[in-house]
C-alpha cells in the first residue's frame, strides 16, 4: 500500500485506488491528488481489503482483475464492512460481467482504456450523490405494494424486504417520485449519477435489470428508445 496525502488537506476526501498495473494505478492516483483528494493505492485483493479497513476511504476505484482475489470479491468484502461508493474498472465489455460487478455493490464502472478526465468526473459525481443522499430527510413513500423508507434506506415489496445497493436505492427512489411517468435514461443519469453522457446509459440499463431481479420483473416498464417507468398496482 502506498499513501500520499496533500499537505494541509486534513479534511480532503479519501480515495483508495486498486489496480495491479502500477502505471495505471499511479496515473489515476496522480490525477486524483491533483484534484485535491487524499489517495492510497493497493495492488492486490488482500491489500485492498486491508486498506479499506485501515484507511477508511470515501470512495474506491477498483480494478476487476487482481491477484489474490479479484475485484468482485474485494467489493463484496468491503461492502460487508460498510457501504462505500465503488467505481469499478474493467477490461471486459460483456454486459454479464458488468451486471455481476453492479450486483456485488459497485455503483458505476468504466471500461479500459478510459479517459482520466472522465474518471475524475465520475468520482466527483459519485461523491456528490452520496452527499445528497445523506442530506435527504424524506418520509416513507408507498407506491402500490412497494414501500420505501428514505431515512433507513430500506425497501419492501409486499412483506419482503429487498437488499439494494446504495445506487439501486437512489435509482428506485427517483422512479418512485413520479410513478407511471416515463423517465429518460439521460435524465436518470443526471439525477442519480449526477452526470450526463450517452455512453453511460448502459449503466442505467444494468441497474434496472438488477432492480427487476430483486423486486420483480413487472415493477419497472421499459419504454423502448426513451427510458423507464415505475408501474403501480
Amino acid at each position: 500500500m502506498e499513501q500520499n496525502a496533500p499537505v494541509g488537506r486534513a479534511t480532503a476526501r479519501r480515495i483508495l485506488v486498486v489496480d495491479d498495473e502500477p502505471t495505471i494505478a499511479e496515473s489515476v492516483a496522480a490525477r486524483l491528488r491533483a484534484e485535491g483528494f487524499c489517495v492510497e493505492m493497493a495492488h492486490d485483493g488482500p491489500a485492498a481489503v486491508a486498506a479499506a479497513r485501515t484507511f477508511g476511504p470515501d470512495l474506491v476505484v477498483l480494478d476487476v482483475m487482481l491477484p489474490g482475489y479479484d475485484g468482485l470479491e474485494v467489493c463484496r468484502r468491503i461492502q460487508a464492512d460498510r457501504s462505500i461508493p465503488v467505481l469499478m474498472l474493467t477490461a471486459r465489455t460483456d454486459e454479464t460481467d458488468q451486471l455481476i460487478g453492479l450486483g456485488v455493490g459497485a455503483d458505476d464502472y468504466l471500461t479500459k482504456p478510459f479517459s482520466l478526465r472522465v474518471l475524475t468526473a465520475r468520482v466527483h459525481a459519485l461523491l456528490r450523490r452520496v452527499e445528497r443522499a445523506g442530506a435527504q430527510h424524506d418520509t416513507i413513500t408507498v407506491v402500490g405494494d412497494l414501500r420505501i423508507d428514505a431515512d433507513q434506506r430500506r425497501v419492501w415489496r409486499g412483506e419482503i424486504e429487498a437488499q439494494l445497493t446504495p445506487l439501486e436505492f437512489d435509482l428506485l427512489t427517483q422512479l418512485a417520485r413520479r410513478p407511471r411517468a416515463v423517465l429518460a435514461r439521460e435524465r436518470l443519469l443526471e439525477q442519480v449519477w449526477d452526470w450526463a453522457d450517452a455512453a453511460g446509459t448502459r449503466a442505467v440499463d444494468s441497474h434496472i435489470k438488477a432492480l427487476r431481479r430483486k423486486l420483480g420483473a413487472d415493477l419497472i416498464r421499459t419504454v423502448h428508445g426513451v427510458g423507464y417507468a415505475l408501474e403501480t398496482r
